[in-house]
């Protein structure tokens, strides 16, 4: 199963509805892949940071790297990383432990 064209979703939300916004949003509808990350973003540039449901949001493993990245480039607490992505502090501690457990095991 491929993986939905977000440039098209959210270029075509952005013609219609809100054309204003079309030059803020440029530089992450022009990136070949998009990840998770810039997808949140782009989301949020559009539509704003208020959202109700966060249940059923999935990162692949290259998105949690990144994420987890981010963390350290930016030296911020767990709790700063969850609210800075609308995370749970449980889902960040449970990501650091598997990646960082399994980074360790990696370089035996």
């Amino acid at each position: 199963m491929s993986n939905p064209d977000y440039k098209k979703i959210y270029t075509d939300i952005i013609l219609r509805k809100y054309p204003n916004k079309m030059d803020a949003c440029k530089k992450y509808l022009e990136k070949h892949d998009m990840s998770a990350v810039d997808i949140i973003t782009l989301n949020t540039m559009i539509f704003g940071a208020d959202s109700k449901n966060h249940k059923h949001k999935s990162y692949s493993i290259s998105d949690i790297k990144e994420i987890l990245d981010y963390q350290f480039k930016y030296n911020l607490t767990n709790i700063d990383l969850a609210r800075h992505f609308n995370l749970s502090r449980n889902t960040v501690t449970k990501w650091k432990k598997a990646f960082v457990i399994g980074a360790l095991s990696d370089q035996e």
